[in-house]
């Protein structure tokens, strides 16, 4: 997390050396359930390339 606006953190994503991405900042919101256009949105910010794998990811992390 590299910070917090109302009800919404932002966090970072530093891609690995061999990843030809660019650092990734998404704004998420905390406190409630997040609905399945607002996670394809992020999996989108994210660059995430498989939305079934994006969450799979979110659900092993969390």
């Amino acid at each position: 997390m590299v910070g917090r606006e109302g009800s919404h953190v932002r966090l970072r994503w530093d891609p690995p050396d061999q990843h030809d991405s660019a650092v990734r900042l998404v704004s998420v919101p905390v406190g409630h359930e997040v609905g399945g256009d607002t996670l394809r949105n992020i999996a989108d910010q994210c660059g995430a390339d498989d939305f079934d794998a994006f969450c799979t990811w979110i659900e092993r992390n969390r």
